[in-house]
């Protein structure tokens, strides 16, 4: 029941993303009024943001681990964290309250430019996600080890596909993502800015937790591979790493 659950709200917070970006969040369901839209507004991103670190840290882990059944709750990691993160990726882009401002929306032959922009962002997400190891990043990891009643085998560092070119390659889909829009809004002008920044630095503990589980072989990775943008020089002769 819980791999339902996850991938439901996977499915549900990546669309809901997806679908309101594009429109500038400017049909979301949130209606409060100013002043107290811009605070729901911040605490949402906040949320998203604090919270979506938090649960990877030492405290983040104990606390998940009280969220599913103790027999199986080590090994539902995965999963559980992946559910959280859905609800907050779902609440953030559905319960913000739009500013009804719009300042620009593309059409004719500017919308089938930006639609095809913004599917580009989208597949180099999707690409990175597979990258990473998709069972990992969609929460099939966990619950299908607790099915088969065997410990979950966590992929190794990633050091291929996109990741032969930029350690974060999935927090640079995401913020390609938050500016390939097809609307422009204040909210989404706000939400690029906000959640761009939060991709370049949230990454960091990331890596800090990279650098205690992979030791000196993440170390070398790190020496040999740029953090967020591609070097062009890299981009034209990849450093081969595996296939």
């Amino acid at each position: 029941m819980l791999g339902g659950v996850c991938h439901l709200a996977f499915a549900a917070g990546v669309g809901a993303m997806l679908w309101e970006m594009f429109f500038g969040m400017s049909d979301a369901l949130g209606r409060l009024p100013a002043p107290w839209s811009y605070l729901a507004n911040a605490l949402l991103i906040l949320q998203f943001a604090v919270s979506h670190s938090f649960f990877l840290t030492r405290r983040g882990l104990s606390l998940m681990r009280h969220l599913a059944p103790p027999a199986i709750a080590e090994r539902m990691l995965s999963t559980t964290y992946v559910i959280i993160a859905s609800l907050q990726t779902l609440a953030l882009f559905v319960l913000w309250s739009p500013s009804g401002i719009v300042w620009w929306r593309a059409e004719g032959p500017v919308l089938y430019l930006m639609v095809a922009l913004y599917l580009g962002s989208g597949l180099v997400l999707l690409k990175a996600i597979i990258d990473a190891g998709l069972a990992l990043q969609t929460g099939f990891l966990g619950w299908w080890a607790v099915a088969r009643d065997r410990d979950p085998v966590y992929p190794p560092m990633p050091v291929t596909g996109l990741f032969r070119w930029v350690r974060q390659p999935i927090y640079l889909g995401f913020a390609l993502t938050t500016w390939t829009v097809g609307v422009w809004t204040p909210d989404q002008l706000v939400l690029a800015v906000l959640l761009t920044g939060y991709c370049i630095t949230g990454p960091l503990l990331k890596e800090r937790r990279f650098r205690a589980r992979f030791g000196a072989d993440f170390d070398q990775y790190r020496a040999e591979t740029p953090y967020f943008l591609p070097r062009i020089t890299g981009l034209i002769s990849p450093r081969r790493r595996g296939s």
